[in-house]
């Protein structure tokens, strides 16, 4: 069993008892019938655009440093250029593994979100525009992978990945040991191919580091995300983008404009039906695509324990598990970035966590505060500052 620490535990079980008690029935209190909405426990969006907002003044935000946080952002604009594919093609230089196979498309503009027990205090930018997420993906893997921990579909973290596929990926003496737990904590050090590209192609400290042996060594590492994703495809016995629609995204009145896309190679067979298999980071196109609108509603989930009104999407055991610190690096947990120490973000609280991508994209989340934060296209080295200026305007 995975040691989780009670601090972590008792706060996340402390939410949900609470949240539970402010949605008791089927029906969510209407917001014109509350004196003081700063008091409300939690506050459930409808479908699609049914999303109720607040002022500063109604939630007692301070207006001044709420402006400055969204100045800020779009201030801030990402240097990234809105031409996607001709950047992504410069970043591998030509070198092996490095070329595009999935679709790209170009990027939007300064976009972000700001939610407050459940509530959009502010946004700004084209906030229903779907936009490529990029890493952000790898906490949607790493949930797909928890419903399936959830479901009994994998008994155990810490089983084997490879008794549970029918390829031979895991069938090297290197390969053989790994778990589930050391894919999720991004510890596996798997070595080999996945729709043709080699581990190699994203190794840190550069292709030629000889990896070592798993449960050893932290690495984020695009390839790796990749063959989790392709090993609990045949888990699922269906695409993982299927499995997200069903069982997350419809259930938390997701919009019908998010994808998640492959490679044009990453169709498989799995009990003789065909199966395309998503990409993690979208580092070599395809991946995640996702509105900042529906990227909140995820965020919202996770913030209150895997907890959609009534119904108890994630375990709260899962839940806590993943935003647990892991051994070989504190500031990570199952594909989820944690705010240890205040070690990412410092600005923010140390039980904040998020996910982000290249450009920067993230999704940034503070239970404690209930508080979603998403925002796209910001300049890499500003998270913290506008973080800072969110948590002025809460204060």
């Amino acid at each position: 069993m995975m040691f989780v620490s009670p601090r972590r535990r008792l706060t996340v079980m402390l939410l949900l008892v609470v949240l539970q008690l402010g949605c008791m029935g089927n029906d969510i209190v209407a917001p014109e019938e509350i004196e003081d909405p700063s008091s409300i426990a939690m506050y459930f969006p409808g479908r699609g655009l049914s999303w109720d907002s607040r002022t500063a003044a109604e939630i007692g935000w301070d207006q001044s440093s709420l402006s400055d946080a969204i100045e800020f952002a779009v201030a801030n604009n990402a240097e990234t250029p809105a031409d996607l594919r001709a950047f992504l093609d410069g970043l591998g230089e030509g070198a092996p593994g490095q070329e595009i196979t999935g679709a790209v498309k170009d990027r939007g503009g300064a976009t972000g979100m700001i939610v407050h027990r459940g509530y959009i205090v502010a946004e700004w930018g084209d906030t229903a525009r779907t936009d490529m997420a990029f890493a952000v993906g790898e906490a949607f893997t790493a949930t797909a992978i928890g419903l399936a921990l959830d479901r009994g579909l994998i008994l155990a973290a810490t089983d084997p990945v490879g008794g549970y596929v029918q390829d031979d990926g895991y069938k090297s003496p290197h390969n053989t040991p790994i778990t589930w737990l050391q894919t999720l904590q991004q510890t596996s050090e798997w070595v080999g191919d996945v729709w043709d590209r080699p581990d190699s192609a994203d190794r840190t400290e550069g292709p030629d580091r000889t990896p070592v042996a798993a449960g050893t060594f932290w690495e984020a590492n695009g390839v790796r995300t990749d063959r989790a994703i392709l090993s609990a495809t045949q888990v699922w016995g269906e695409s993982l983008a299927d499995v997200i629609d069903r069982e997350i995204m419809t259930p938390v009145g997701a919009s019908r404009s998010w994808r998640w896309q492959g490679y044009r190679n990453s169709v498989i067979d799995v009990g003789g039906n065909e199966i395309a298999a998503v990409a993690g980071t979208g580092r070599w196109g395809g991946g995640l695509w996702m509105s900042t609108r529906d990227l909140a509603r995820f965020g919202i989930l996770w913030a209150r324990g895997g907890l959609w009104r009534e119904d108890q999407i994630l375990s709260p055991e899962f839940v806590v598990a993943a935003t647990t610190p892991s051994a070989l690096n504190p500031t990570h947990g199952y594909m989820w970035r944690l705010n240890t120490d205040g070690a990412l973000w410092p600005a923010a609280s140390s039980e904040s966590f998020g996910a982000a991508g290249l450009g920067d994209n993230l999704l940034w989340i503070d239970p404690g505060n209930e508080l979603v934060v998403v925002v796209r296209w910001i300049k890499s080295g500003s998270q913290n500052g506008l973080l800072e200026r969110v948590l002025a305007a809460l204060n």
